[in-house]
C-alpha cells in the first residue's frame, strides 16, 4: 500500500447545489476513515481547496474513490504519490481507557 495527497480545487462560487452536497460529502468521507482508505482531510479557512490523503494500493485506485465524492463534478485535482506522511496519530500510539 502506498500514500497519496489529493490536492482538490474548489469551485470559487459555492451554488446552492453544491451546498447542499456538503453533508453528503462529509458521511462519504467518514465512511472512508472507518475503512481506512482517507487517513487526513484538510480545507483551507478560505475554503478553496481540499488536501486529502489516501492509503491505497494503486493511483487508479485514489481516482475510482475520488469520482464517488458526492462534490465529485464541481471540483478539479491532482493526486501526488508520497514518499511518507507523518502525523501525530502515526507517531503515537492509540490511547486506551481500559
Amino acid at each position: 500500500m502506498q500514500q497519496y495527497m489529493v490536492d482538490i480545487t474548489l469551485p470559487e462560487d459555492l451554488t446552492q447545489d453544491f451546498i447542499e452536497l456538503i453533508p453528503q460529502q462529509r458521511a462519504f468521507i467518514n465512511k472512508m476513515f472507518e475503512r481506512g482508505i482517507i487517513i487526513s482531510y484538510s480545507l483551507t479557512l478560505d475554503r478553496s481547496k481540499l488536501w486529502v490523503t489516501f492509503y491505497s494500493a494503486t493511483q487508479d485506485d485514489v481516482e475510482r474513490v475520488i469520482r464517488k465524492f458526492p462534490i465529485a463534478d464541481y471540483i478539479t485535482y491532482r493526486i501526488h504519490e508520497l514518499a511518507f506522511h507523518n502525523s501525530l496519530s502515526t507517531v503515537l500510539p492509540a490511547v486506551s481507557l481500559n
